[in-house]
């Protein structure tokens, strides 16, 4: 897996070199036996400017944009890079009071977003990094203020409780990177992320997998990291409690398959698969090696890969379209996705489109 893990390292910057960028593949080894993973194209389209009705959400160069730690407590190296890549994004970076703190309080947390969701001067909330804890911020905010803030959330992974909330108040947010698009991110996708972030919407196109399932659905995209959505179901901010059709994007980082079957399972049971229009899978990265206790064998198979897995167990009885393997998640490429506004995916023979309505 060392070998496969540099392969895959230096395949991205000739990529970047090339101007080539892959299309993302689920990480998986541990439950593979196959050959080396196959990367398979990926291009952006065009982009297009926001034509939704929160056009007021997204920042112009020089908006001021709050930088807080809604989860986990960031290095200094964190706030740093995200204070300096907004300022040279052309913005005006304003930190929270407990950005830096290295104890804080959920209070204190909570009184940062408070203060970015409510200060006039602030146009957008930029989130420093993810790990654990927003689902707790949440829980303490008033009620109303995210829907009356008309602004934007930038964040991915513990963030997605945040984007769910944003989509329940009817406001677009951004799966995207953090301080990492400051960091380690590839200069392409992190150009990407900027665009969004200033209403100009990308339309993607990947060459996708063998799982694919082929066919169009039309829906609020809604989802990111699978483990954090299956723990906002049915709570205040439950995104897809909706009365509009929706297409689920889910990735996760960290878990061995036992613990996402069951996660899916959760899904499952409170009928959010069999509700979606369509669905878009991420990456799978760092997946722990499997202990035993499920790896298919029990049902009469043996899953290859996480999107094995998913495939068989959870879609097939479905009609609705599945593209696997889009570039987005915890590995080395994480391309930003626009949560909660309406978005169109095309799956074929050759491949899958994503793009905004």
């Amino acid at each position: 897996m060392f070998q496969k893990r540099w392969k895959r390292i230096v395949f991205l910057l000739l990529s970047c070199l090339l101007g080539v960028l892959p299309c993302g593949q689920i990480q998986a080894e541990e439950y593979t036996e196959g050959p080396d993973e196959a990367f398979a194209p990926f291009q952006i389209t065009g982009y297009t400017d926001y034509a939704g009705g929160h056009a007021a959400c997204f920042p112009k160069e020089g908006d001021r944009i709050a930088v807080v730690a809604l989860s986990s407590i960031p290095s200094e190296e964190k706030v740093y890079a995200t204070v300096e890549g907004l300022r040279q994004w052309g913005y005006v970076p304003v930190e929270g009071t407990y950005a830096r703190a290295q104890i804080r309080t959920l209070d204190e947390t909570v009184e940062d977003l408070v203060w970015a969701l409510g200060d006039p001067d602030i146009r957008a909330i930029f989130c420093i990094n993810g790990g654990y804890g927003s689902t707790e911020v949440l829980d303490a905010l008033p009620e109303g203020l995210i829907a009356s803030s008309e602004k934007l959330i930038i964040g991915y992974s513990d963030v997605t409780a945040c984007l769910a909330a944003w989509s329940c108040a009817g406001l677009p947010s951004v799966h995207a990177s953090m301080s990492a698009a400051f960091m380690e991110l590839p200069y392409d996708c992190a150009e990407v992320e900027r665009h969004m972030i200033k209403g100009e919407i990308p339309s993607y196109r990947c060459a996708g997998s063998g799982y694919d399932r082929e066919g169009s659905a039309e829906g609020v995209l809604i989802g990111g990291n699978l483990s954090t959505v299956s723990a906002v179901l049915e709570s205040a901010y439950d995104c897809t409690k909706t009365d509009q059709p929706y297409i689920l994007f889910l990735e996760d980082i960290g878990e061995d398959i036992r613990h996402l079957h069951r996660y899916l399972t959760i899904l499952k049971h409170h009928g959010v698969l069999e509700n979606a229009s369509g669905f878009v899978f991420g990456e799978w990265y760092n997946m722990r090696p499997e202990d035993g206790v499920y790896d298919g064998a029990s049902r009469g198979g043996y899953f290859s890969s996480v999107d094995d897995m998913i495939s068989r167990e959870f879609l097939a009885d479905l009609d609705a379209p599945a593209a696997y393997g889009f570039p987005a998640g915890h590995d080395l490429i994480n391309y930003p996705l626009l949560m909660g506004e309406k978005a169109r995916l095309t799956v074929s023979d050759t491949g899958f489109t994503l793009e905004w309505m």
